[in-house]
């Protein structure tokens, strides 16, 4: 597959800005064979309704500017509407173990949350920083008009603070293996924001029990035969 197929994939499926050094670690090739497919990735989208968008070393997706108008339109109905059950979930995780990964709220949820962390944003709710830690990646916390609506001059102040942040460090700390993502009742504005997970079991062995029923018939057939002889 070409190089810029490639890109244009990975920029989709982020939904957020990528590093060109990250993009060519990520494919064993060098920046420049990256910015030669940027640019081809940019003639692609040429009057299209997507258009690719560069910052210094970065570069990503976003919808085309002469569609701005009916983007801000859409976007003003959406943050009219009340928040879903799944956006109030993602929500609470973040306020109380935030700073946090997006891959720990997937963990925590069991669910990605990628479209429902991106629509949070979009309401000024929340916060999205590079990780002190590692600037190479992001961290979501909220953001001071949650806490202004909320009331609170400060996270301490939310109900049950330290209780709630310790059960979901514990749930976190826990070493066994995350239970597979369960189904969600979206609303209708939710489903196409959540993108569901899974990893698929592997089948039981179906003859197992056949096999200890002949093992069982065969000492059976034995103990006969030695009480005829």
């Amino acid at each position: 597959m070409d190089l810029d197929k490639k890109i244009e994939a990975i920029l989709f499926w982020k939904g957020e800005p990528m590093k060109l050094k990250k993009l060519a670690d990520l494919f064993s090739v060098s920046e420049e064979d990256i910015k030669f497919a940027v640019n081809t990735v940019k003639e692609n989208l040429q009057n299209r309704g997507v258009a690719l968008i560069e910052k210094e070393d970065e570069i990503m997706l976003a919808t085309a500017p002469e569609f701005s108008t009916i983007i801000e339109e859409l976007t003003k109905e959406e943050l009219s509407k009340d928040l879903g059950k799944a956006s109030l979930e993602t929500l609470s995780i973040v306020l109380y173990q935030g700073p946090i990964k997006r891959s720990e709220i997937d963990y925590i949820r069991g669910v990605n949350s990628q479209f429902i962390l991106r629509n949070l944003l979009v309401r000024g709710l929340i916060e999205k920083i590079n990780d002190p830690k590692d600037a190479r990646t992001f961290v979501y916390k909220p953001s001071f008009e949650l806490l202004e609506h909320l009331g609170v001059r400060n996270i301490e102040e939310l109900p049950e603070y330290e209780a709630v942040r310790r059960d979901i460090d514990l749930f976190k700390n826990v070493n066994q293996e995350p239970e597979a993502p369960k189904e969600e009742e979206l609303s209708k504005e939710e489903i196409d924001e959540e993108m569901m997970n899974r990893e698929g079991e592997p089948e039981e062995d179906v003859f197992k029990g056949d096999e200890d029923i002949t093992s069982s018939d065969s000492k059976i057939s034995k103990s006969d035969n030695s009480e005829e002889v």
